[in-house]
């Protein structure tokens, strides 16, 4: 059979960026800071904010197409969609905006996501509306939630350290080496203005943070942060109009199947059918190229542990080889195997269902990171990979 073709290359490039300032508790509504992110994407872009024609949202943001049409004005959205989960949707929303450009369905699609995800950034009861969800469930759960919250799975905090406990039990990944992860994110953060988390890390100081749920320590955690984050996407020919060097997508690949609440399934799948898995192998196949020609890769940072077996799920290296990796410095930007999310990360830059991550990738295609990759022409973005989730391979023109 030969190779399937692959839909997205080089049909849709990412040409303009924005955020807001990220911090534990900032007081602005969500709608403020994504009309300040979007506002700003526009701008980097050089592009009239009337002039988006579609936009693919989180399923869980707050701020709707109605919201955004009041805030762009008289524009025709004729593409509009969601896709589904938080951490998933952080390279997913790139897929379908890439797809929706190269079906001629729009030309110039608006992604974003605004948290107010502070400890006391709540505005509503809604679980959705800011703050920590896990403190506003009902007293009777609908669905799955009714068998596994009782028993004391409230948290993604509680639902990850099952994952990471049963990865440590079968491959022996240590807390030395989740502590590399940390410390590697937060060196690069040290570089990053916009970060939340500045003070350096050491493996001791990661040692003595207090446990969250076992075997994660506070330091293993993301941090909780408001914050907001856009992306204009347009074709190869507008974006070379435009004021920026724009980031190209290479391919895109997304896969359902292995949702970490759903955890009596999560293992009950072959290895090689897990979602993130299952993303690889269609995102190198339709690219071209294989793991090791990337040069910068951004993993979905919830966990320190979700890092070590995200670089296994997408071939960095072999099951089992992920805490050898990123031991001594592995994921850091000067020196190290494999740079990875030179901004800092979720762990220490702020926490925006990692579309921060997102906009970082774009600043390595550009050239702008304040922790730059020398040389970085291909850029991984993978979203949450216990998540129905997604990736894509950016590349510079």
């Amino acid at each position: 059979m030969p190779p399937r073709a692959n839909p997205l290359r080089d049909r849709a490039a990412i040409a303009g960026i924005g955020q807001t300032a990220f911090g534990r508790g900032l007081g602005r509504s969500e709608l403020d800071m994504a009309a300040e992110a979007i506002l700003a994407a526009c701008a980097d872009a050089g592009l009239d904010p009337r002039s988006i024609d579609g936009l693919v949202r989180y399923d869980m943001e707050q701020i709707d197409e109605e919201q955004i049409l009041a805030l762009l004005g008289n524009v025709d959205l004729r593409f509009f969609a969601g896709t589904s989960f938080g951490g998933g949707g952080s390279a997913s929303v790139i897929v379908v905006a890439a797809t929706a450009i190269a079906a001629g369905m729009a030309e110039t699609v608006l992604v974003y996501r605004s948290r107010a995800r502070g400890k006391a950034s709540g505005y509503g009861q809604n679980p959705h509306q800011g703050g920590r969800y896990w403190e506003k469930l009902p007293s009777r759960l609908p669905g799955p939630n009714k068998w596994h919250v009782p028993h004391g799975l409230v948290s993604a905090f509680q639902e990850m350290a099952m994952i990471s406990m049963r990865h440590r039990i079968e491959y022996g990944t240590t807390n030395d080496q989740w502590a590399d992860v940390a410390i590697a994110f937060r060196e690069h953060a040290r570089r990053n203005p916009a970060a939340v988390m500045r003070e350096p890390m050491t493996r001791a100081a990661h040692h003595a943070s207090r446990m969250i749920s076992e075997p994660l320590r506070l330091f293993d955690c993301n941090i909780e942060t408001d914050g907001a984050c856009a992306l204009i996407l347009t074709t190869p020919e507008r974006a070379r109009d435009l004021r920026q060097t724009p980031a190209l997508v290479l391919a895109g690949a997304m896969s359902a199947g292995s949702h970490h609440i759903r955890l009596a399934s999560l293992f009950a799948r072959p290895w090689d059918e897990e979602s993130a898995v299952r993303v690889g192998r269609r995102l190198w196949a339709d690219a071209g190229i294989v793991p090791g020609q990337v040069d910068v890769a951004f993993f979905y940072d919830f966990f320190t542990s979700l890092v070590v077996i995200a670089l296994e799920q997408y071939g960095f290296c072999g099951r089992g080889e992920g805490g050898a990796f990123v031991a001594d410095g592995g994921l850091s930007w000067q020196g190290g195997r494999l740079p990875c999310n030179t901004n800092g990360g979720q762990l220490s830059e702020a926490f925006v269902h990692g579309f921060n991550n997102t906009i970082e990738a774009v600043r390595q295609i550009r050239g702008t990171s304040s922790a730059q990759v020398a040389g970085a022409e291909v850029v991984f973005v993978a979203g949450g990979n216990t998540d129905p989730t997604g990736a894509v391979l950016l590349r510079r023109p």
